[in-house]
């Protein structure tokens, strides 16, 4: 699946060596911005898990669905004409996260026109804002969805697994979609070095075997878990942790993000020393209490990083994107895991 990604470990490699839902209105006619791209770099034909699309000419109207795709555009400096409300980790319900509301105040833009997806896309909405491409590099269309979205303009979708696409791949697409493939690369060169930095000052992180998972604590009879299809995991790797071998193992036999396993295969999860987790202040306590979750080597050890679950911003970081890795939340994220890796029993 990762064909941009996998180009792009040689790029992170010699970063690393160098580092030692409320809507706003948008009028249809508003500029946005142009991201200093230049025409020479069209025609673009992009391939992705529907076919291939062919983008003719610069992008002057750019609108985004799904998750993630507005803050490629962003980070490049174009201003989307419209893009998702965002629910998971806005925590002062504008619809907006705090680092994607900086970045349209650096740039004195308005806030495009919001899409409420709560019950999936909303084509009439995305077509309002007349736009002349539609990136969704990193989203879950279906076939239906995407044929829909091509009538109004072309659209860049996911390029092999649906939501399968990492911090790296959005960027990179997106970018090249927008005619700015160039700073793409260099901006992914550029927050490599910058997780390098951070990641730097914990030494204990390197090689830790880890497991991202989203903890049910009403069904302690399954442990469900992120694939490295999914961008979560794939963060965890940027960050220097590698995946357990049941993560491993199970992914490389799944197109699917997400896994379950009954706990009474519990020693699936012998080598798992340092656990990723959405949860609160009592989810570490019960998993310690439960006696097949308990024998997991990163609950005994109390080697567990707890994001919370309500709408918070730091949740949202896990998940990343060009805009959110600079984010402080993004450092305090690599400081949770850093953590959690000095409680690894030696």
């Amino acid at each position: 699946m990762r064909r941009t990604r996998t180009a792009l470990v040689a790029l992170a490699a010699a970063s690393l060596l160098l580092a030692g839902c409320a809507t706003s209105s948008a009028p249809a006619d508003a500029p946005a911005a142009d991201g200093g791209a230049s025409g020479d770099a069209f025609p673009v034909t992009i391939d992705h898990a529907f076919g291939e699309t062919t983008i003719d000419s610069k992008p002057t109207r750019v609108a985004t669905v799904s998750w993630g795709n507005q803050e490629a555009a962003l980070a490049l400096g174009v201003v989307p004409v419209g893009m998702p409300a965002v629910t998971w980790g806005d925590d002062d319900g504008d619809g907006i996260l705090p680092w994607v509301k900086d970045k349209l105040d650096e740039l004195g833009a308005e806030t495009p026109v919001l899409f409420d997806e709560a019950e999936g896309i909303d084509f009439e909405a995305v077509a309002d804002t007349q736009p002349d491409v539609i990136l969704a590099a990193y989203s879950g269309l279906t076939q239906q969805d995407y044929d829909t979205l091509s009538k109004i303009a072309p659209v860049v979708a996911y390029p092999d697994v649906a939501w399968g696409t990492s911090w790296q791949d959005l960027t990179i697409i997106n970018g090249t979609a927008l005619g700015l493939e160039t700073e793409a690369e260099a901006l992914v060169a550029d927050l490599t070095t910058h997780l390098a930095d951070l990641t730097g000052a914990f030494p204990d992180i390197a090689g830790k075997t880890s497991l991202f998972s989203s903890f049910d604590a009403t069904d302690l009879s399954q442990i469900g878990f992120y694939s490295t299809e999914d961008p979560r995991p794939l963060f965890l790797e940027d960050l220097g942790l590698t995946p357990a071998s049941t993560v491993a193992e199970q992914s490389q036999s799944t197109d699917q993000f997400w896994i379950t396993n009954s706990t009474e295969e519990i020693e699936r999860f012998d080598d798992l020393q340092l656990l990723v987790t959405y949860g609160d202040d009592t989810t570490l306590a019960a998993m310690q209490a439960d006696p097949l979750l308990s024998r997991i080597p990163a609950v005994a050890d109390g080697a567990v990083v707890i994001l919370p679950i309500a709408n918070a911003p730091l949740s949202a970081a896990a998940n990343p994107s060009p805009l959110s890795i600079p984010n402080a939340l993004t450092s305090e994220y690599i400081d949770l895991i850093g953590a959690a890796a000095q409680k690894v029993a030696s």
